[in-house]
């Protein structure tokens, strides 16, 4: 075997390493591009009967080319890759962030089944588990994120899933992932830990070695990296590969090549990325911290913030997304801010290189925690220009602010 046809296996490779070297196996003898082709294929061709009952076997592995819908090539090299960085069995790519969380739930629950959600999720992860789960028999309660204690409480027999996400949307709260693990397989039945690891992405936690059973991504955020490309992934233990494969499979989603490509470019900077976008929150953070207009933070990577000690713990940094409490003011002035930014967009996605700006409502999207909020909330994203030209952006838009009141 030449040096150009392996694959680093060091157990001692560095984070960064893995980033620039994983999934580089070439597809063609001789010279080969640096990186991954990008394959076009609905048809995959075998050359013996054997190959293809082979093939067949094993199409419930989401790294075995069977067909076109499942994947290939270039789809393999990304999922071996995100797999190997976050410590998981097995990845599957599928077309978005909520495809991820559709499949992850759905290959785990069934009729008459019970789960369980973090009441600080994702908006349209509870729109799906009341809408689509809830017409199909299945029923989900929620949980302060808060309180494991809460958690264990409303348990059942049935319950299939706990669903989690660290830190929750739009107020970071910071939940104890590997508490949350030891009371689900602590209990007979067979409950499984699903995460949304998006936020902290496989370079800041490691979800398998904490216990979670499946990991989901939008992998439109920080994995692609630049605002132009839709991607979920879903990230499998041993004992849940088959089942999310089977799952994906059933609903027919396939992801277009060219996507998975802009995925791989994206990933090979994602470590760099990452620390200027942890960078730049941190200074915005500081900045604002120091404002009257400014009530208070949503970043648990701040010393004083109520998750700081769980993140210190478990991750091993924080991404550029944080959410901000201001003073009270009035629609004009909010209106006012945000009209007046030049560098921050507004816009619902976030983990681009582009800095961005949103008002948010968490009052809306709690059921069983109250939002205490004392005024109106943002939620920013830092993005990789540089801090000083934001922060007189902002300080401009505060200005403006001030003026509407």
């Amino acid at each position: 075997m030449s040096k150009s046809d392996r694959t680093p296996s060091d157990p001692d490779m560095k984070f960064d390493t893995k980033l620039a070297h994983l999934g580089r196996r070439p597809t063609a003898k001789g010279g080969h591009a640096v990186n991954v082709p990008v394959v076009h294929a609905s048809t995959i061709l075998f050359d013996t009967v054997e190959e293809m009952e082979e093939a067949t076997r094993h199409r419930a592995h989401p790294n075995w080319v069977h067909y076109g819908r499942g994947g290939t090539q270039t789809h393999i090299a990304l999922q071996e890759t995100v797999a190997e960085l976050e410590g998981a069995h097995a990845a599957l790519c599928v077309p978005s962030g909520l495809a991820a969380v559709a499949v992850a739930i759905l290959s785990q629950v069934r009729q008459g089944d019970h789960l369980l959600v973090t009441d600080s999720v994702y908006a349209p992860t509870r729109a799906f588990c009341e809408g689509f789960l809830k017409s199909f028999g299945v029923e989900t309660d929620y949980y302060d994120p808060l309180d494991i204690e809460d958690l264990r409480a409303k348990l059942r027999p049935e319950t299939r899933v706990i669903y989690t996400e660290a830190p929750g949307s739009l107020t970071f709260e910071m939940q104890d992932i590997p508490a949350i693990c030891q009371v689900a397989h602590a209990r007979d039945t067979d409950t499984k830990v699903i995460l949304d690891n998006t936020w902290a992405t496989p370079m800041y936690f490691k979800s398998f070695a904490h216990g979670v059973d499946i990991s989901v991504h939008a992998g439109t955020k920080y994995i692609v990296g630049h605002s132009d490309a839709m991607l979920g992934l879903v990230l499998t233990s041993e004992e849940t590969t088959a089942s999310v494969h089977r799952q994906a499979n059933l609903l027919g989603y396939a992801c277009g090549p060219d996507d998975i490509y802009l995925a791989l470019r994206g990933l090979r900077t994602l470590s760099v990325r990452l620390e200027r976008h942890q960078q730049n929150a941190l200074a915005l953070c500081t900045w604002l911290a120091g404002r009257s207009d400014v009530s208070r933070l949503f970043y648990p990577a701040l010393p004083d913030d109520p998750g700081h000690a769980v993140w210190k713990r478990d991750f091993l940094g924080a991404s550029g997304l944080f959410g901000v409490e201001l003073e009270p003011v009035g629609k004009e002035g909010i209106t006012a801010f945000l009209n007046s930014l030049e560098l921050f967009g507004m816009g619902y996605s976030w983990g681009g290189y582009e800095s961005l700006a949103i008002p948010t409502h968490p009052e809306d999207y709690r059921t069983v925690t109250r939002w205490e909020g004392h005024g109106p909330t943002l939620r920013l994203h830092a993005g990789l220009e540089d801090p000083d030209d934001l922060i007189r952006d902002l300080e401009q838009a505060f200005g403006q602010l001030n003026a509407a009141k």
